[in-house]
């Protein structure tokens, strides 16, 4: 199934057409930054939609109706950036159900972000451009998140570390006495 797009036709945000690596990363960082801004206004304007000064369980039906329906949103456009990036690769978007399966989806993700794409049209149409904006957000997701993987391993380690020497520092003060 051959089909040819233009540029100016091509939706980021539909299913139909391809996505190179730094436009697929691109187009997760700012599904990203979106969902922390909308997260902050929330937040920020409507902080007792999420009262969870209490616990989890507190949360008001409001609040879990607006987590249900970002949470949706979040799924879909995975999916669709999923899609177009399995296109790049002459794949059938059906693939992209293997993001359901524990352990295959890591390896999809990998897969997806380090095989390069097709060079020339393939079943999907022909290679879209990158913006230059997609480009400097792929790259920022690039880097923001392995660090972000090693913050989150080596704060709580980090934490462990100063209450352990904490600990021996007492026991060491209770011998002296």
């Amino acid at each position: 199934m051959t089909s040819s797009f233009s540029s100016t036709t091509d939706s980021p945000l539909k299913a139909h057409g391809r996505f190179g690596r730094l436009s697929f990363l691109g187009w997760n960082m700012l599904m990203s930054f979106g969902v922390i801004l909308l997260v902050f206004l929330i937040g920020l304007f409507a902080p007792g939609l999420f009262n969870t000064a209490e616990g989890a369980e507190n949360i008001s039906i409001p609040g879990l109706i607006m987590m249900g329906i970002l949470y949706i949103v979040l799924i879909y456009f995975s999916f669709i950036f999923t899609i177009r990036r399995l296109h790049d690769r002459n794949h059938t978007g059906w693939l992209s159900l293997l993001m359901l399966v524990p352990l295959v989806n890591l390896f999809l993700i990998l897969y997806l972000f380090f095989a390069r794409g097709d060079e020339g049209i393939n079943n999907y149409g022909p290679p879209r451009a990158t913006a230059t904006w997609e480009k400097v957000l792929g790259w920022l997701y690039i880097l923001v998140v392995p660090l972000g993987i090693l913050t989150a391993i080596a704060v709580p380690a980090y934490q462990d570390y100063v209450q352990k020497a904490q600990y021996s520092q007492l026991e060491i003060q209770q011998r002296a006495e």
